[in-house]
Parts: structure tokens; sequence; C-alpha cells
């Protein structure tokens, strides 16, 4: 058999291989039946897990049980899905919906980041939830220490400035000093408050002067490191601060 013949026979021209099907001419291609044509984005599949959830009781059990039919067919986790959902519930002010799903998805062992333990944080601090919040801020310190962000200690001093309670505030001031953290404007601004309400003027003085106002601070912007102009009191702090006449 000649080359040309074999190329006509194998249905292969100019070095090209086709499938002939009886017709003479290539074999028609369908799609697969187990391949969706159709993909949902994240965004969306967000949108459907908030709607979801929205109409649920809070029972534990009816909300982790919709959770996860939710992710039954998924072959991994849908983490970026989540936490997309999370955020909005957040923008919604849904705290307990927040606390609901964050626990969620750390018993699945996803999502143990410091994002999402201080979303969890804040969430049980607006639901109410002081003790919970304490016990998640102790286990946080006690397992990072130094490696503690200062987000943490802020909010966790601004819990207690809110509820009055002072001894706290200091003791939490008296760890980012000993661990070497500098505060930042606001929680000078709200121990140096304390510190007036309890009449501890001595005390405001050498606070101010050990830290003054900053000008500028570092912020992450989309996981860049970014220096930024703070929200200062332009004019100088008196020091001097007289006494209330008895």
């Amino acid at each position: 058999m000649s080359l040309g013949s074999y190329r006509c026979f194998t249905g292969i021209t100019n070095y090209s291989y086709h499938q002939l099907c009886a017709a003479k001419g290539p074999r028609p291609r369908f799609p697969r039946v187990w391949k969706s044509r159709k993909r949902i984005g994240t965004v969306s599949k967000s949108l459907k897990l908030v709607e979801c959830i929205r109409g649920l009781s809070n029972v534990k059990e009816e909300v982790y049980g919709a959770l996860d039919s939710f992710i039954a067919w998924d072959l991994e986790f849908p983490l970026i899905t989540v936490k997309k959902a999370l955020k909005k519930l957040e923008e919604e002010k849904e705290w307990k919906r927040i606390i609901q799903v964050t626990k969620w998805m750390v018993s699945k062992g996803q999502g143990k980041t410091m994002g999402s333990y201080f979303m969890l944080l804040n969430a049980l601090a607006e639901d109410g939830r002081l003790e919970e919040a304490e016990d998640l801020w102790s286990k946080i310190f006690s397992e990072n220490l130094e490696g503690t962000p200062r987000i943490f200690f802020d909010k966790m001093i601004s819990i207690y400035h809110s509820k009055d309670m002072h001894r706290k505030m200091f003791e939490v001031f008296a760890d980012m000093e000993e661990l070497g953290i500098r505060p930042n404007n606001s929680i000078v601004a709200m121990i140096g408050d304390a510190f007036k309400e309890l009449g501890m003027f001595d005390k405001y003085e050498k606070l101010v002067k050990k830290y003054p106002p900053q000008i500028w601070e570092y912020r992450y912007v989309k996981g860049k490191r970014v220096r930024v102009r703070t929200e200062y009191v332009k004019e100088p702090v008196n020091l001097i601060v007289s006494e209330p006449n008895m």
C-alpha cells in the first residue's frame, strides 16, 4: 500500500488526524454530562449562603445542618465563599449569624486566621456576650503573646472602656507595654480618659509625655503595608491639668 492510499484510508491529511464517521466527516462532539456548563461565581454563591441561613432560628443544630447541606457537593471547603458571606453579614450587622458561621467554619478546621478571630471577637462584643469575648481574647493572647496584633488590644480596651471596666483596661494596657507594643492614638486617648475619670492626673501627664500623638501610622490595604496620616489633635496638649476644687 502506498503512502498516499494509506493517508486516504486512515483519514490523515497533511499529518493531521481526523476521526471519520460513516458519513465521512468529523465525528460530532457532545458536552460531557458530568460537566456543568454554567459556573457560579463566589459572590453569587456567598449571597445564596446568606439567604440560606437568613430565615433560620438560632438553634445551633439547625444552622449547622443547613450549612453542611449547602457545601455537601463541594469537593473542597469553599473558604472564599464563606469569607465573602461573613463580610456580607458584617455589613448587615447580623452578629448572631456571624458567630454561628464562624464557629461552624472553625469546627471544620478551616479559616483559623487572625482575621476570622477578630471578626468573631467583634461580633461577640456587639452581641453583648462579654464572657465569651474574654475567653476568646485569653485564648488568642496566651497562644500568640508577642505575635498578637495591636488591633486586638485596641478592641479589648474599647470594649472595657465602653463598659467602664477601668481595671481590666489597665491590665490589657500593661500587657501591651510589657510586650513592647506601642499603643496608637485611640488607645492612648481611652486610657487617658480613664485616668481623668479616676482623678489620676499625674498618671495622665506621664502617659501623654510618653506617648505623644502620632502623625503617621501603618495600615494594611489589600495585603500591603501602607503609611497613612492619622487623625490627631493639632493643638498642643496641655499637660498641666488643674484638679477640681473640693
